[in-house]
Order: C-alpha cells, then structure tokens, then sequence
C-alpha cells in the first residue's frame, strides 16, 4: 500500500489536487473533512473529545486500509507544528507496521491566492473555513508547515491548476505504475 499524505493549509488546494489526483490514478480518498464531519455528529467542533475522536478516526481508516491491502490511500491533513508531529509519529507508526510506503505532499501557495480561494462555493458546502479573516487567524496562529521528513514533496498550487500539480506527484512518485 502507498498512503499518499497531501498537507498544507486551509484552501492551500489539498483535497481539489487529490481529486484531479484520483481521476488520473485509480485509489481512494480519506479527506480530512470526513473525519472532521463524522466528529461533528458527536461534539460541537473543537468541544472536549473531538479531536480525540477525529485524530482515532483517521488512524484506524489508515490502519484498516492498510491491513485490508488497500493500494493507494490519498489522505488530506492540515499539519500544523509542533501541535501535530505526535499525531504525525502514530501515522509513521502505522505505516511502519503494515509496510505502508508514506509519501508526504506539502502543499502551499501565498496568503493571498488563499483568501482568493476561501470564497469558493464548494468550501461553504464541505463545512470549511469560508471567512478570510478566520483564515487569517489560523495562518497567523500556526506553523503550517511541511512533515519533518527528508523525502517530503512541497509544491507551490498557486502557479499550477489542480491537474498539473497532481500530475506532478504521480510522476514523481511514479503512482501510474501501482501493483
């Protein structure tokens, strides 16, 4: 199995480069938001054990993906740092016990082709943030920042449209030539 590990910030192009990403090579997609949206069924957002339970959700998709053979998993993450890097150790943990290759994807663009894109219809309809401000805020707020890993892919979405960032990241992990 390949986990494919798209970060970046909010409106940073992550899950729009996943799905050009996934009509080019056959796989499945763990979008950050699903975990997010199934935790809100729950928890109001951000409430004691909701990022508890949105953290045990994505580990046990990418542990039962693994497990069950999937071949390539795209998964979408907002790494923030240091906040994130115990959360990112469990995932590393996880691939190193079922064999999984990791590959991190850092994507970013500039503050200003991010409040362009916060205003997407699509963005209000998967619950995302939509305020430019709250955007400021979150940037401001964290280090939005690549994996601390070596190997770690970083593309600018700001110059490129989703297709040919993705067709990028399959290139160079080669992932149109998947078992």
């Amino acid at each position: 199995m390949k986990l494919l590990f798209l970060h970046g910030a909010p409106a940073a192009g992550k899950l729009t480069v996943a799905k050009a990403l996934l009509r080019m090579v056959p796989g499945r997609l763990m979008d950050n938001h699903a975990a997010i949206d199934l935790a809100l069924t729950v928890f109001d957002f951000g409430a004691p054990g909701f990022w508890e339970l949105v953290h045990d959700v994505r580990l046990s998709v990418l542990d039962a993906a693994a497990e069950h053979g999937v071949p390539l998993l795209v998964t979408t993450f907002c790494y923030a740092e240091p906040e994130d890097r115990e959360q990112f150790r469990q995932i590393e943990e996880i691939v190193q016990r079922h064999g999984v290759k990791l590959l991190p994807v850092f994507l970013h663009c500039s503050r200003e082709e991010a409040l362009r894109r916060v205003g997407n219809p699509d963005r209000v309809e998967r619950r995302k943030i939509t305020s430019g401000e709250y955007l400021i805020r979150e940037l401001d707020r964290y280090d939005l920042t690549a994996v601390p890993r070596p190997d770690c892919l970083k593309l600018d979405t700001g110059w490129n449209p989703a297709e040919v960032t993705a067709q990028n990241i399959v290139g160079h992990f080669r992932l149109d030539v998947l078992p």
